[in-house]
């Protein structure tokens, strides 16, 4: 993978506490080249994401080959340890934030740079547009090869493209397969050449992965549920996460490309309630 590489599937650090570099590592050991995290120490170990990632390079997996993505995180996203002068003002907090993050991660750029959530629902508001402002100068600069955001409605994301003068190139949602695999944004991200990445797609499903139709389609590939899922999820071009500490399910996630979902297949994962 190149530094311009966008993966096909990432791994998600939230909530490993102290096991976040250990995963990271085996994630990488067992094949990821991607990797998700955030400057909020209440969900995320984001220096112990850089540590995972400095060892991993002496043992053969260098930096570049890795796609590092992390967020800004607001305030009211945060605990006690916040990682930026919270008095600042919001330019300020964001390239604090973003100086930081770079610290932890021990490198001097990342991939993908994503705002945690918007400040305003269900619309955008002025906050929003001022951290999307400090997120244009930090693309420009060359230190983010790609902004984002994350927690995002479809209203909102008409909104930013709109108003915004460098487009988002990634979002990062939940998907519910009761609402549609959030259908809205993802169509709306396709038109726009956005990239979507979803999450939680089985911690939210569970009802999916109990479905007799996907243990059916499951038995018939030689698969688990779960890759019925992942592999729905790349078809219909979806990047998707996983934080899963189990490394045969990691691997079991990252070989999904020996099948495919018929057309009918397809339909009946995304019409799924």
């Amino acid at each position: 993978m190149t530094n311009a590489s966008i993966p096909d599937f990432i791994y998600g650090t939230a909530w490993k506490r102290e096991a976040t570099a250990g995963l990271v590592e085996l994630a990488l050991k067992s094949g990821f080249r991607a990797v998700d995290t955030a400057n909020q120490a209440k969900h995320y170990s984001e220096e112990l994401v850089g540590r995972a990632l400095v060892k991993m390079s002496a043992l053969g997996i260098p930096r570049a080959a890795v796609w590092l993505q992390t967020k800004f995180t607001p305030v009211d996203g945060q605990d006690h340890r916040i990682p930026y002068d919270s008095g600042a003002d919001l330019g300020t907090q964001v390239r604090q934030s973003f100086a930081s993050s770079l610290q932890h991660l021990q490198t001097n750029y990342l991939d993908s740079y994503l705002l945690h959530g918007p400040y305003h629902y269900p619309s955008l508001g002025e906050e929003d547009f001022e951290v999307w402002r400090a997120f244009e100068e930090i693309y420009r600069s060359g230190a983010a090869k790609s902004i984002g955001i994350s927690n995002v409605n479809l209203q909102q994301m008409e909104m930013l493209v709109k108003n915004s003068m460098i487009k988002p190139t990634m979002v990062q949602n939940r998907c519910y397969a009761n609402r549609g695999w959030d259908n809205g944004v993802r169509e709306f991200c396709k038109r726009h050449d956005i990239h979507y990445q979803g999450f939680s797609l089985l911690t939210a499903n569970p009802h999916v992965l109990q479905n007799t139709r996907i243990h059916e389609m499951a038995r018939r590939f030689s698969v688990t549920p779960a890759q019925i899922v992942f592999r729905f999820s790349h078809q219909i071009g979806m990047i998707p996460l996983t934080g899963t500490t189990n490394e045969e399910r990691m691997k079991l996630n990252l070989s999904i490309s020996g099948f495919e979902l018929s057309a009918r297949e397809m339909a009946f994962v995304e019409t799924i309630q």
